[in-house]
């Protein structure tokens, strides 16, 4: 395959599923360009007719890579595995994959959409409470299953799939002020991976459009 030039990434700093997406370039040392979306800023720039026309659930990221446009997250992550070198983001073995693929899910599925800006904003007045909710009842599902399957990592001793969507997910719980305490397993890692450049770099407060108050 004919690699094109660097793909474009629409992001949005505080994004969890924009952060994977740049924790999985980081990881893989894809070079990248940049466009932030702005989810705020005039009434949310990804609601944008134009923004449409590249991701129609009008949702970041979206990522333009080899002539095509991918709009989920966890579809970009397995594709840039599948396309690029690099450490694997998906392991070889059948049952340890099967184990990072059911724990990406349940966080991409089953919790971060559920406290998504766009349920919140309909949600309302209770959104913390709603978000706290619903991400308690993740994790403790998250915490027995990480126990399981952990050894330095989500899933044994290897970065993966799994650890991209952890992390995203860890700072939006400690943005609506959940006690991750609680969550041992889900700490622990979470103080791990934090260690690892990849993961400082593509952090919400090293993104060019993050503002100067939330910049580290």
């Amino acid at each position: 395959m004919e690699l094109a030039t660097k793909p474009v990434l629409y992001s949005y700093f505080r994004s969890s599923c924009s952060w994977r997406v740049r924790i999985a370039f980081a990881l893989k040392d894809i070079e990248f360009n940049l466009v932030p979306v702005n989810l705020i800023k005039d009434g949310g720039q990804q609601l944008s007719e134009q923004y449409r026309k590249l991701n129609p659930m009008q949702q970041v990221p979206a990522v333009e890579i080899d002539g095509i446009t991918i709009c989920q997250s966890l579809a970009v992550i397995q594709y840039i595995d599948e396309t690029r070198p690099g450490p694997r983001l998906l392991p070889a073995d059948p049952k340890a994959r099967a184990k990072v693929r059911m724990i990406s899910d349940l966080i991409a599925s089953g919790i971060q959409p559920i406290q998504n800006l766009s349920v919140l904003l309909k949600v309302g007045e209770e959104k913390v409470p709603w978000a706290q909710h619903f991400i308690n009842r993740g994790f403790q599902a998250l915490e027995p299953i990480l126990k399981e399957t952990s050894g330095k990592y989500c899933v044994g001793d290897e970065i993966s799939m799994a650890d991209i969507c952890l992390v995203p997910q860890v700072y939006n719980a400690e943005r609506f002020k959940v006690d991750i305490g609680q969550y041992p397993t889900i700490k622990r890692l979470n103080e791990t991976l934090l260690e690892l450049e990849a993961f400082k770099v593509s952090h919400p407060s090293q993104q060019p459009d993050t503002p100067a108050s939330l910049q580290a």
